[in-house]
């Protein structure tokens, strides 16, 4: 039995060490906001937070988790209304969004630590999260939007 914290809730799952965090959080916990993407760890579509640091979870053993605490989209903002997840929509950034879990984890992080990014602190801090759609620029003005929200 493996005990982790999702979201501020504890969970005791019984699986295997080795298995992904990625699906334990979807498949084992059901909270399906992180994506599979790749499985390598290239994509970004299953970003979580684990201790307010971006992780790639379909890489990220369940076992290495320990007593630090994972955060999902769902964990996010449970209303939606995270000044990243109200800016999302105020720029119309998704367009199939797949990948937005994951880039809306990611730019969490960002606003985390800088709190005020450039452009270049924004595209070093999400380019690692891939938009089959191309919204790049749509994201970056999202960012910089939710910045200026929470300041």
């Amino acid at each position: 039995m493996i005990s982790l914290t999702v979201n501020g809730k504890r969970y005791d799952v019984d699986v295997s060490p080795e298995m992904p965090l990625l699906w334990v959080i979807r498949d084992v916990i059901g909270l399906t906001g992180t994506k599979f993407g790749c499985g390598l760890a290239q994509c970004g579509a299953c970003t979580v937070h684990l201790d307010g640091q971006p992780i790639r979870s379909c890489v990220t053993p369940v076992s290495s988790v320990g007593a630090r605490k994972v955060t999902t989209i769902e964990g996010l903002s449970p209303a939606t209304t995270h000044a990243l997840q109200v800016a999302w929509i105020a720029e119309q950034v998704p367009q199939c969004g797949y990948c937005q879990s994951g880039q809306l984890m990611a730019a969490a992080a960002l606003l985390s630590r800088t709190p005020k990014p450039t452009d270049a602190d924004i595209d070093a801090a999400m380019s690692g999260n891939i938009c089959r759609c191309g919204t790049y620029q749509r994201i970056r003005r999202a960012i910089h939007r939710a910045a200026r929200q929470q300041a």
